[in-house]
């Protein structure tokens, strides 16, 4: 099944883009980034930004996220993706970088939200500018090699430097 991306939560402050692969099911159904409750991205970001606090709506949630000159996007505006799982992407596109690179000239920073982003992009990005990258653990719970207070303190580490 042929699958779409959304546009890019972003502003003119941003200085880091948090980037995932392609939204799940869940999140292409309600039109949101990392829409489903079993996914930690969200309680990464409140932890980090919000001393724990969660955020309902939605628009808040990426409020927060701006306020912070940080913004949300994914490496593949579309791909074939039976299901959510990253290992079942195939025929993928890239976004398109080069444009939102010229209009959105102070990110610093790419943070991948997992090792299926970084790889995606590593391998589709030949002529693209070179920008700081930093491969986070995936905020996924199907990611169960970290607990997500080690996710927590990694995110940390690699957003607030």
């Amino acid at each position: 099944m042929r699958k779409s991306g959304f546009p890019p939560v972003i502003d003119k402050n941003t200085e880091i883009l948090i980037l995932g692969s392609l939204p799940s099911d869940i999140s292409i159904l309600k039109g949101e980034y990392y829409a489903n409750p079993q996914n930690q991205f969200w309680r990464i970001i409140f932890t980090i930004y919000n001393s724990g606090v969660p955020v309902v709506e939605y628009k808040k949630k990426l409020d927060l996220l701006l306020k912070n000159k940080i913004g949300l996007w994914d490496v593949l505006t579309e791909a074939n993706r039976p299901g959510s799982l990253d290992s079942n992407i195939k025929r993928e596109v890239l976004n398109d970088f080069n444009g939102l690179f010229v209009a959105y000239p102070k990110i610093r920073l790419l943070a991948f939200n997992g090792d299926k982003a970084f790889n995606l992009y590593v391998k589709k990005r030949a002529g693209l500018p070179q920008n700081e990258m930093v491969r986070l653990s995936s905020s996924s719970s199907a990611n169960t090699s970290k607990n997500v207070l080690l996710k927590v303190k990694e995110w940390q580490v690699a957003l607030i430097s």
